[in-house]
């Protein structure tokens, strides 16, 4: 294990390395995947937006020179785009605005789950972002006595420091073949593990920042990780 305290809450993904199969244990809550449920929660509250905000996505900021224009939008109700004629109100900001990893809530928050951040305000506003954070969480089950577990087979943790930069892939590479290198009874073996997975994420110091394999950006973010051995569940069995 490998957790700095200021991160100790904000675990994103996991992921189980079983003989060198990646067994998924968590989806991602953001902006994107949960659209539709953050849309239709400011449609039927509107109150939520401040009257700065508005509920429906747009491809693009709207610009007041598009007024009275058509341009696609997409609604709480829809998967796909459809094209309205712009009014006042879409030149508000959008609730989700961005892409992928820059996606965010109220131009804020990144994430739509988790616990806390119950005085998270938009900057420089009154408006709480907390209404829009569910923290119901996602149970996936695992059952440890369906399976012979080996002294390699692990469920990795981590924050967004790791998974921003790494794959499901690379992680699960870098476990392969770190652990096998270890004294089967060294008990800090997978603490090695957690902190050699660390270093993958943030690279070396070249002239141009922090780089990892392939040359690509590390990661800026704080980097926890937690390698938790599952050959303790064979008792179980």
């Amino acid at each position: 294990m490998y957790l700095p305290m200021r991160d100790q809450w904000e675990v994103r993904k996991a992921i189980i390395i079983r003989n060198g199969e990646i067994v998924p244990m968590s989806s991602e809550f953001t902006p994107e995947t949960e659209r539709q449920r953050l849309q239709y929660l400011a449609f039927m509250q509107p109150h939520l937006l401040g009257n700065e905000f508005t509920h429906l996505e747009f491809p693009r900021r709207v610009q007041r020179k598009e007024l009275g224009k058509k341009m696609l939008y997409r609604d709480f109700n829809m998967t796909g785009w459809a094209y309205k004629t712009i009014e006042d109100d879409d030149l508000k900001f959008p609730l989700i605005y961005g892409e992928g990893k820059k996606a965010r809530v109220m131009a804020t928050i990144g994430v739509t789950r988790g616990l806390g951040d119950h005085d998270l305000k938009v900057h420089d506003s009154n408006i709480y972002i907390k209404p829009f954070l569910s923290s119901a969480p996602e149970v996936r089950v695992y059952d440890l006595s369906k399976y012979e577990h080996g002294a390699d087979d692990v469920l990795v943790l981590a924050t967004d420091g790791l998974w921003d930069v790494l794959s499901n892939e690379e992680v699960a590479e870098a476990i392969t073949q770190f652990l096998p290198n270890c004294d089967p009874d060294d008990p800090h073996r997978y603490t090695l593990a957690a902190q050699d997975l660390v270093m993958r994420a943030r690279g070396v110091l070249k002239d141009r920042g922090w780089r990892i394999s392939n040359d690509r950006l590390g990661s800026g973010d704080d980097i926890s990780v937690y390698v938790i051995p599952l050959i303790h569940g064979n008792k179980l069995s």
